[in-house]
């Protein structure tokens, strides 16, 4: 792992601190590495690129920068998009960072170019001025959520969901983890000021959770999996029928703007790795497991319920997400409505890069 980069907070970086996280570390210490990888472990089961699309493809970079978040990315380990651009001279550098919210803050700055998030991020980011577009939405299915609970130790005298009130409850504010207690706790009558909110990384909260300084914890796989299966924890609720719109992949606005083919070979390649993995989860696991450290029979589990297919950007997904925002709004976390249409690429721009594979969600 090469050491943290030191980078400067800009004033877009300090309101989107000031909203979701008033003790915020620095990028300093939420940018966990930058690579570039060479790395190609693609199986010959994997959907084959046409060539011929490539060969009069002309691209404004030779640099795609793209951030990942500390739970690991497939599509990196696998190498596919090195793979497919390759020959078309385009260089792919990998930044990962601790979660969403870290991931945002190196997109607001201009260290990354796409990245992958939750609902929430993109939404708290926007509100701090950033400049930034919906990409591509993940798909939901049957196991949507599953990777995602509120969970307390396995001695807590906490039983229900309806219990938790007046408790500290940690999770990293500006994440996916925000907007899914908020539901959560609307479920059993309780409101958002019910308990007692501490915003930490769940890098940094695995270990208090486990030493059982956290009482409620708000967290996600590989995290979740692995405090379950090695610690007993318990869920108390998991994010299934939450009613998420679904996580997205991100871009900056002049990125999406000047490299639009780029874009369409980059969802193109991730959405086949998607079909590939859904197809192929045990060897997903397999591979993923050496790179987190995780036991095989663990990262088995991680991998059986995660999603890896992508989606379009449509009217009906982005009026979903503005109810994400909505509800921040409402609840006085966001200190101003925001309106995601600003956060749009127009309807030609969207066909541009978008595949055909994800406006058939076939």
């Amino acid at each position: 792992m090469l050491s943290n980069t030191v980078i400067k907070t800009s004033p877009i970086i300090r309101r989107f601190a000031l909203l979701v996280m008033p003790s915020f570390l620095a990028l300093s210490t939420t940018l966990i590495s930058c690579t570039s990888t060479s790395e190609n472990t693609n199986s010959a089961t994997e959907p084959k690129a046409d060539p011929a699309a490539t060969k009069t493809i002309a691209l404004k970079t030779k640099v795609l920068r793209m951030g990942y978040q500390s739970s690991g990315d497939l599509v990196r380990v696998r190498g596919v998009l090195e793979k497919r651009l390759e020959s078309l001279g385009v260089k792919v550098e990998w930044a990962q960072f601790a979660q969403g919210p870290q991931l945002m803050e190196a997109m607001n700055v201009g260290k990354i170019d796409v990245g992958s998030v939750g609902e929430t991020p993109p939404i708290f980011a926007q509100a701090a001025g950033a400049r930034i577009v919906y990409l591509a939405g993940r798909r939901i299915t049957a196991t949507s959520g599953k990777g995602s609970a509120i969970v307390v130790p396995k001695g807590s005298p906490i039983k229900s969901l309806a219990q938790i009130k007046g408790q500290k409850v940690v999770f990293q504010k500006g994440s996916a983890s925000h907007y899914f207690i908020i539901k959560a706790l609307e479920e059993v009558g309780l409101k958002y000021s019910d308990i007692k909110v501490l915003s930490m990384p769940n890098v940094e909260a695995r270990g208090a959770f486990i030493q059982g300084t956290i009482p409620v914890w708000v967290t996600g796989d590989p995290h979740l999996a692995l405090v379950e299966k090695l610690h007993g924890a318990r869920v108390l609720r998991d994010a299934t029928n939450i009613g998420t719109p679904g996580g997205y992949y991100v871009g900056t606005r002049e990125f999406a703007k000047e490299n639009p083919e780029l874009l369409r070979i980059i969802l193109e390649e991730i959405d086949k790795n998607g079909q590939w993995a859904e197809a192929n989860r045990q060897e997903v696991a397999k591979l993923i497991a050496p790179v987190l450290k995780i036991d095989l029979p663990i990262q088995e589990i991680i991998s059986g319920r995660a999603n890896y297919r992508l989606k379009g950007i449509t009217p009906e997904l982005m009026k979903a997400q503005q109810n994400v925002a909505d509800l921040f709004y409402n609840e006085k976390i966001l200190p101003k409505k925001i309106d995601v249409q600003e956060a749009l690429l127009t309807s030609q721009e969207y066909a541009a890069i978008t595949p055909p594979t994800l406006i058939s969600e076939k």
